[in-house]
C-alpha cells in the first residue's frame, strides 16, 4: 500500500530469500509452524493508519459506554458463565478490511472484533524475522514506537502481572495440536510461561494446580487461549476442573469477555468505517431488499464457520433463533498489495492490551492476512502464493 516501501521490497524479493526466511523460523521452532506465512509484510501508509486508529477509538468508546455490559449480558451463555469476571477485557482485536471509498481513497471497514488475545508473541517474532531477511524501511515500525525489548516488557507486565512466571500458564485444549502452537512456544521463550492443557489442570478446593517436572505447581494467573467452541468438540471430556467452578485465579483475558466483545457487539457500533450490522431478529421479517449485498453470520461460531455469503429471505425466515445471527452489509476488499503476478487483498488486525487498572486499552501490534480467495482464510486460498498470515509495518 505504501508505494515506495512496496517497490523496494518487491525488487529485493527472491524465492531463495523467502525459503531462508521460513526455514529460519522452522530452525528456531522445529515443527511448530502449521500455517502459511505470506511472502511479504504489509506496509501501511500514515493516512490509512490514522483512519484505522480513528475507527478503533470509536469502537473503544462504545465498549466503555455505561450500558455496554448490560447490552451484552445475553452474549454470555448461562452454562458457560465463568466466575470472577474482570471490569474490562484484557485484550482487544479489531479486524479491518482494506477497501476504497467513492473518492478512490483507501479506507478501513470493520469486519469483526474480539475480546480475546491474538498472536502477541509470534507476531513480534515474525516482524523481527522479516527485518532479518528483507530490507524494511528503518522508520517503519510494527509495535507503534516500541523496540522489540520494550514490547516484551509490556507484554510481561500485562500477562504476568506481579506473579512468578511458573505460576502463570497459557491455557488451551491440547495446545500441542493447535494451529497457533508456534505462538505458544514463542510466548514461553519470551515470558517463561508454559502452555498447559485444560485436561491437565487439577482442582483442590478453590485452588488450581498443574504438574511440572514431577512437582505440583499452583496456578495463580491464567493467560486464556481456549475457545469454548473447541471444548464442545470433546463432549465426553472428563476433567478435574471446569470453567464454571469458583477458583482463586486471576484471568488475563477473562472468558466472558470473549462473548461480550465479538460479533454480538457489532450491532451496537456506528460510524463511517463500520458497515451496517443488525441482529436478524431486529428486522422482524422486513429484510433489506438487496440481500445480495449482505452476509449472514452466526454469533456463536468462529473462524468463519457457518458464514453465508449468499443470502435470501427464505434462508432468514427459516432461522429458528434469528436473535443469534447478524446481517452485515458486505464490503468490497480492494486488491492493494502488489505481488509479482497481480494484486492481493488484505485484512489488518489491530491488537490491543488492556492492563487491569488502565482506563483504555493500549495499541501494541498489528497483524495482516493476505488473500486472493472469496474470503480471508486458508480454505479459500489453497494453491495460491503471496497469501496467508503476515506482519504489519506502519509508516510513522
Amino acid at each position: 500500500m505504501h508505494k515506495e516501501a512496496r517497490q523496494a521490497f518487491n525488487e529485493s524479493f527472491t524465492d531463495a530469500r523467502y525459503k531462508a526466511f521460513t526455514g529460519g523460523m522452522d530452525a528456531d521452532f522445529p515443527g511448530q509452524l502449521d500455517f502459511r506465512v505470506a511472502e511479504t509484510p504489509v506496509f501501511i501508509p500514515a493516512g490509512l493508519k490514522e483512519k484505522m486508529l480513528d475507527a478503533s477509538d470509536g469502537i473503544i468508546d462504545a465498549i466503555l459506554s455505561p450500558d455496554f455490559r448490560e447490552k451484552t449480558d445475553r452474549a454470555v451463555p448461562k452454562d458457560q458463565y465463568v466466575p470472577g469476571e474482570s471490569a474490562h477485557t484484557s485484550f482487544l482485536a479489531i479486524d479491518f478490511a482494506i477497501c476504497r471509498d467513492a473518492n478512490g481513497e483507501l479506507v478501513p471497514q470493520l469486519i469483526e472484533l474480539q475480546g480475546f488475545p491474538s498472536l502477541f508473541g509470534y507476531q513480534a517474532y515474525l516482524a523481527e524475522s522479516f527485518k532479518k531477511h528483507f530490507p524494511i524501511p528503518a522508520d517503519f515500525n510494527y509495535a507503534f514506537g516500541l523496540s522489540y525489548e520494550s514490547y516484551i516488557e509490556k507484554l510481561k507486565t500485562l500477562i504476568l502481572g506481579n506473579e512468578d512466571p511458573e505460576q502463570v500458564i497459557l491455557l488451551d485444549i491440547f495446545p500441542e495440536k493447535q494451529k497457533t502452537r508456534i505462538d505458544f512456544v514463542v510466548t514461553e521463550q519470551m515470558l517463561g510461561i508454559k502452555a498447559v492443557c485444560y485436561t491437565r489442570l487439577q482442582r483442590d478446593g478453590r485452588k488450581l494446580y498443574y504438574e511440572k517436572n514431577g512437582r505440583r505447581v499452583q496456578v495463580k494467573r491464567i493467560y486464556n487461549r481456549l475457545i469454548f467452541d473447541e471444548l464442545q468438540c470433546y463432549p465426553d471430556l472428563e476433567t478435574s476442573y471446569r470453567f464454571t467452578d469458583e477458583v482463586d485465579v486471576t484471568w488475563v483475558g477473562h472468558p466472558n469477555w470473549f462473548f461480550r466483545i465479538s460479533k454480538f457487539s457489532m450491532p451496537f457500533l456506528k460510524g463511517s468505517y463500520i458497515p451496517d450490522t443488525r441482529f436478524v431478529s431486529d428486522y422482524e421479517g422486513n429484510y433489506p431488499a438487496d440481500l445480495e449485498n449482505y452476509v449472514l453470520k452466526p454469533l456463536f461460531s468462529f473462524a468463519g464457520s457457518g458464514v453465508q455469503l449468499h443470502v435470501d429471505a427464505a434462508m432468514l425466515a427459516a432461522l429458528s433463533d434469528p436473535e443469534n445471527y447478524i446481517l452485515q452489509r458486505k464490503v468490497t476488499y480492494e486488491p492493494v498489495i502488489q505481488a509479482p503476478d497481480g494484486l492481493v487483498k488484505c485484512e489488518i488486525r489491530l491488537m490491543y492490551g488492556w492492563p487491569d487498572q488502565a482506563e483504555r486499552p493500549e495499541l501494541m501490534m498489528g497483524l495482516s492476512r493476505l488473500s486472493r480467495g472469496e474470503m480471508i482464510g486458508v480454505r479459500f486460498n489453497k494453491d495460491f502464493t503471496w497469501v496467508g498470515g503476515s506482519a504489519c509495518f506502519f509508516e510513522p
